[in-house]
């Protein structure tokens, strides 16, 4: 399937969740859910398992009262940087020709 790469960063929220997860390496559920603007408790969920399922993730439940749940990217997702780096980059420069 030609969209293969592109179904597995459908929706919304996957490249925000990669971003966040590139650029602070390990992060809380509640650290991502802060960071990603707009973004529900549910649909944060949701992304995470998929992700995790997808190879991308790694979920680690820490040994904390009250328990927390940390994220990280697999090496496989961390692949996923470069392309996010790229979009970022291409994404300040519509912004400037925008506003020009």
């Amino acid at each position: 399937d030609g969209n293969f790469p592109f179904a597995v960063l459908s929706g919304k929220w996957k490249i925000s969740i990669i971003a966040v997860l590139c650029f602070h390496h390990k992060r809380r559920f509640s650290d991502i859910l802060y960071e990603i603007e707009g973004i529900s408790n549910k649909m944060l969920s949701k992304e995470l398992k998929e992700m995790e399922l997808q190879l991308l993730v790694k979920r680690t439940v820490l040994n904390t009262q009250p328990v927390s749940v940390e994220y990280e990217l697999t090496e496989y997702g961390r692949k996923l940087q470069e392309v996010i780096l790229k979009l970022a980059d291409w994404g300040e420069q519509h912004r400037v020709k925008m506003n020009k």
